[in-house]
């Protein structure tokens, strides 16, 4: 096993004061181990399933499954035809936190959509009259497009505008934003990927004070007693806890809410209600995730066709 970083070993002890757990969440970093592929439904599961499944967690949606270690789902075909989405169980977690929203959500904004996986799992918790997923990184769209074009997600529209315009142009429009917000991709690590100077403070606190903006920018279009979902792919308390907490200090009128099933699950960072999932706990990569209430009063601004010219939409499905 390679030697840590100190960067690394910094961090593994500001998240952890017990040296064994510090070693443990050293150890899925420096020397990852495979994860159980996991899949998302899109269209009709058939009545017998093409895989060696797992059996669910209790909260685990019933539209998702978590595949034995060593199947392929990418490449089967029911794969190229649309009927499922491949993810990473860490995006079920982060994600879970939509499944306490019982009131129907009109419209759903995903403020940093690409690949596609949050825009699709909300899209089949909540079956929206709308779905609108933005991603403001050119490069990114092909892959967004693609994805929800194959899976069927329909209605949606993709745009391609930065985080501030929709604060602009459609303030209190949507009962339910995500922001999948982009980070420094510590869990990258886990996955055996690269995520060159993801421990470097600098790196860090560039990427917190874009968080900070995209979420500051993304409440305001949040529609009184609607939610805002943020989730991030790191670890690191500058991008998660700490943008939180930054967050309700500006927007004293959203509210933290708690998640049952991810009690376990909760952060011993914060006393606010939000969750992190650990690579050690050999679900998923990681994952950090909050779902906040916009506890105003008052009506939903009416979302129109003008407001869809001015935003330029990319594709619609």
């Amino acid at each position: 096993m390679e030697k840590p970083s100190n960067l690394l070993l910094k961090l593994a002890r500001r998240l952890f004061e017990n040296p064994d757990k510090q070693e443990q969440f050293i150890a899925t970093l420096i020397a990852p181990q495979p994860f159980n592929p996991c899949i998302l439904w899109c269209q009709n599961q058939p009545d017998i399933s093409p895989f060696v499944i797992e059996s669910p967690l209790s909260w685990q949606p019933k539209f998702v499954d978590r595949l034995q270690l060593g199947q392929k789902p990418g490449q089967h075909p029911l794969h190229h035809q649309g009927y499922f989405y491949c993810l990473d169980f860490s995006s079920v977690f982060a994600a879970s936190t939509l499944l306490t929203l019982t009131q129907p959500a009109p419209l759903i904004v995903d403020i940093c959509a690409a690949p596609g996986g949050k825009s699709i799992f909300a899209w089949q918790a909540l079956q929206p009259k709308l779905l609108l997923s933005n991603e403001v990184i050119g490069k990114r769209l092909g892959m967004l497009i693609s994805n929800l074009k194959r899976c069927q997600i329909s209605p949606s529209i993709v745009v391609n505008r930065d985080s501030s315009i929709f604060a602009e142009t459609m303030p209190f429009t949507s009962n339910l934003v995500l922001v999948d917000a982009p980070c420094t991709g510590q869990s990258l690590l886990a996955k055996g990927e690269k995520a060159p100077g993801c421990f470097h403070p600098t790196a860090i606190n560039k990427s917190a004070n874009r968080q900070k903006r995209i979420i500051a920018n993304s409440a305001k279009i949040v529609a009184p007693q609607g939610y805002l979902a943020y989730m991030t792919c790191t670890y690191s308390q500058e991008e998660n806890e700490q943008v939180c907490e930054w967050f309700l200090s500006r927007f004293p009128q959203f509210q933290a809410v708690t998640i049952t099933h991810l009690q376990n699950y909760q952060s011993h960072l914060t006393t606010l209600p939000c969750y992190r999932l650990f690579p050690q706990d050999k679900l998923g990569a990681g994952a950090f995730t909050v779902l906040f209430h916009n506890t105003e009063e008052g009506g939903i601004k009416e979302f129109d066709q003008e407001v869809l010219n001015q935003l330029g939409i990319i594709q619609s499905l």
